[in-house]
């Protein structure tokens, strides 16, 4: 834990050393003047206006150096806190940028984000609590004690017996409320998940009228978090009454105690309880204050163990040791004995012993039934997963011999989910090459036939996309998706399900431009059988093993699984013509 927060302070470290200095420094000079008080009395008596004026021009002089100190310990303590907390998300956020699939799976997406944001914050205030308040309150609590010694040392023992009382208490009841908000955080990545399913899914609620169920569903959940706060905070609230009382029970046994002293012959006057009476508050509000900044902790501690947990999970997909020179030379691909199980139990696997050949240009389509494992094939091509056994080859070498950079520059892949970016058309098309022409752009939407449709927004390629590219049809989502993955010039393009959207002629102006591009691997995945009818060859999928591959015209006499897919869609088409 200490490590990880040294190595988030980086440039900030000399932020992080003035505060608490400045600190320090504050609660000398504010010890001072109850401290100055004791030698009014002296002057008063003396009726010495010049020693009088002096002590009180310290005094002054003091509470100026103080304010000072404590403005000067509060800019650099946000300073440092602020960019403490930048750091951290910033290593968490690269870390889950290098997360696999797998490991991305480990955690939810709302979780992820409970931990970017609410769980640094509570992480950040600790920071900022530690180095100012944390400092202070020890410091005052030393300096203090140490003036209320040497002014009167009978009183001073009232602390030698609440100081440990309290201090045993807070301890009592820190260690119980660990776990209570360790829990909390909990039921607030599930509350996330709410929300974030239900804002992403707004369009399909609102057409199902499932308004009522959705929020029957966010109220429950919210319960849920109000309880678990509730039950988290039910033992801290012992924490102020109990200080509070200790803290009465402190004030009252001074002015009892120091008041009969006022009345004998040991010197302890009014001015001399006044100023230990000011002692006595210093000493009690900064055990409150330290109370405060445990409970602050506490939540923090159970914050800073699930971002930890993040920064700790072990990358399964790694290419520390892989060559940075080495690139993919063509589009051949080859799986050897491939098994695979996303929970790495071979006794689950979702891929059965896949071998293929696929030589570079060929245009390859892939069906199957839903869950046949299409889409997981096709995964292992660019290294989204790891394969459990077996090897996968891209140009002529395994996967793993590529820095992960270089292999995924060379595939181009259209997910069955396609996702467009806030800013314009022509922003999105670049996430495929930054560096691309405007002749380069056009020549990749024409190939995907999204030129036009483009063309036909006031703004053209300039054309403002909303977040998700609401603003845009599904078929012309897939299309630009097409496009944007068209402008790697990859030496492998992998559609999954990618034209679902769109209808069969463009589905198939779409394809045959891609048969105009040489020396390019096109994998298609499809439900469509017109969608893969001018592949070179079909892989037939069926429960993660490889049924058949062949071409279109030997499956359709050989393998069932194709004929039946052949038959239902051909004689539903003849029907509907």
């Amino acid at each position: 834990m200490i490590k990880l927060f040294t190595s988030c302070i980086g440039k900030y470290k000399k932020y992080a050393i003035i505060a608490p200095i400045g600190i320090i420094f504050e609660v000398l000079f504010e010890v001072l003047i109850p401290f100055m008080m004791n030698y009014i009395s002296d002057a008063l008596n003396a009726e010495d206006m010049t020693a009088l004026l002096s002590i009180g021009g310290l005094m002054v002089l003091f509470a100026i150096l103080s304010l000072i100190c404590g403005i000067l310990s509060g800019v650099t303590a946000a300073k440092a806190s602020a960019g403490f907390a930048a750091n951290l998300r910033k290593k968490l956020f690269l870390k889950i940028q290098n997360f696999s699939f797998k490991n991305t799976d480990k955690f939810s997406t709302s979780s992820l984000i409970t931990r970017l944001t609410t769980d640094v914050e509570n992480v950040q205030m600790a920071f900022m609590m530690l180095i100012r308040g944390f400092v202070r309150a020890p410091i005052m609590i030393i300096m203090a004690t140490t003036f209320a010694f040497a002014t009167n040392v009978k009183l001073a023992l009232i602390f030698v017996v609440a100081l440990p009382l309290l201090a045993g208490t807070l301890i009592l009841i820190i260690s119980r409320a660990h776990k209570r908000f360790k829990t909390l955080l909990k039921v607030f990545d599930d509350m996330n998940a709410v929300e974030q399913e239900n804002l992403i899914g707004i369009r399909a609620v609102k057409a199902f009228v499932r308004e009522d169920y959705e929020t029957e569903k966010f109220v429950a959940i919210s319960e849920r978090a109000r309880d678990a706060h509730v039950k988290a905070e039910r033992i801290l609230i012992f924490i102020t009454p109990i200080m509070m009382m200790i803290m009465f029970a402190c004030v009252m046994a001074v002015i009892g105690f120091g008041g009969m002293m006022t009345f004998d012959d040991s010197g302890f006057d009014v001015v001399s309880l006044t100023s230990y009476l000011t002692y006595t508050t210093q000493i009690l509000m900064s055990l409150m204050m330290m109370g405060m900044i445990l409970v602050i902790v506490v939540i923090s501690r159970a914050s800073l163990t699930r971002i930890k947990e993040v920064l700790d999970e072990d990358i399964d997909i790694k290419d520390d040791t892989a060559d940075e020179n080495l690139i993919v030379s063509d589009g051949s691909i080859d799986f050897s004995d491939v098994n695979f199980s996303y929970s790495g139990d071979s006794d689950k696997n979702v891929l059965n012993n896949i071998n293929l050949h696929i030589e570079s240009g060929e245009t390859i389509g892939i069906i199957g039934a839903t869950g046949s494992a299409k889409t997981t094939l096709i995964q292992m091509i660019p290294r989204l997963y790891d394969v459990d056994t077996g090897s996968v080859k891209v140009g002529g070498h395994n996967v793993k011999e590529y820095k992960i950079k270089n292999l995924r520059n060379a595939v181009s892949m259209v997910l069955q989910k396609n996702v467009l970016f806030s800013g314009t058309i022509k922003d999105n098309l670049k996430w495929g090459n930054e560096n691309a022409t405007d002749e380069e752009i056009v020549e990749a939407t024409k190939a995907a036939c999204a030129h036009d449709f483009i063309m036909s927004f006031p703004d053209g390629y300039d054309t403002e996309l909303g977040q998700g590219g609401v603003n845009v049809s599904g078929g012309q989502k897939q299309r630009l998706c097409i496009a944007r993955a068209l402008l790697k010039k990859p030496k492998i393009l992998i559609l999954d399900d990618s034209t679902s959207a769109v209808d069969t002629s463009t589905d198939k102006s779409i394809r045959e431009s891609l048969k105009k591009i040489k020396g390019i691997t096109v994998i298609i995945v499809a439900q469509r059988i017109a969608s893969v009818g001018s592949a070179d060859r079909v892989i037939v999928m069926d429960e993660g093993r490889i049924d058949a591959f062949d071409t279109p015209q030997e499956l359709l006499k050989s393998n069932t699984i194709y004929q039946e897919v052949y038959n239902s869609q051909m004689k539903g088409a003849q029907q509907n013509g």
